[in-house]
């Protein structure tokens, strides 16, 4: 396996990141007007950032409440065996996971979901007690959501 290695950003770079990440609708003039480059200048400037897979998408920000999903949970698998492959196969068909990740320690899978009510919650859950002990934390509210990601 290989992992792709730093991107080397200079200041106006990461002002267009942050720009972006604030509000990725700004138009290529009002990122120039804020960087003090050209509306071209931007534009290749962004493109290159997308190229080098430092800008990854743009995607629109959406109220889970407002869908019907106020509950949010954490749900850990401490998976037994072999079953890796099939827990990732499982989480991706089940719509209320909105993220899975694998990690160390006791438990093998920390999922993040949004569900509409605790029987609701319960029916996601009941599909991953197979793979091994689930434990489930629910969000009674958020300090901090998706944090950009700034120069350190």
């Amino acid at each position: 396996m290989t992992y792709e290695t730093k991107v080397d950003l200079d200041e106006i770079d990461w002002q267009l990141l942050d720009a972006l990440q604030e509000d990725a609708r700004l138009s290529y003039t009002e990122l120039g007007k804020q960087v003090g480059l050209t509306r071209p200048a931007v534009a290749e400037r962004v493109r290159r950032l997308e190229e080098r897979g430092v800008i990854t998408g743009y995607r629109a920000e959406v109220d889970p409440v407002k869908l019907g999903l106020p509950i949010l949970a954490f749900v850990r698998i401490g998976a037994i065996g072999d079953v890796f492959a099939s827990v990732a196969k499982v989480v991706v068909e089940i719509p209320e996971v909105i993220e899975c990740h694998r990690g160390t320690g006791g438990e093998c899978f920390i999922l993040k979901v949004r569900v509409a009510s605790l029987p609701h919650l319960e029916a996601v859950i009941d599909r991953l007690t197979k793979f091994g002990q689930v434990t489930t934390s629910i969000v009674l509210s958020s300090v901090l959501t998706q944090r950009p990601i700034s120069r350190r």
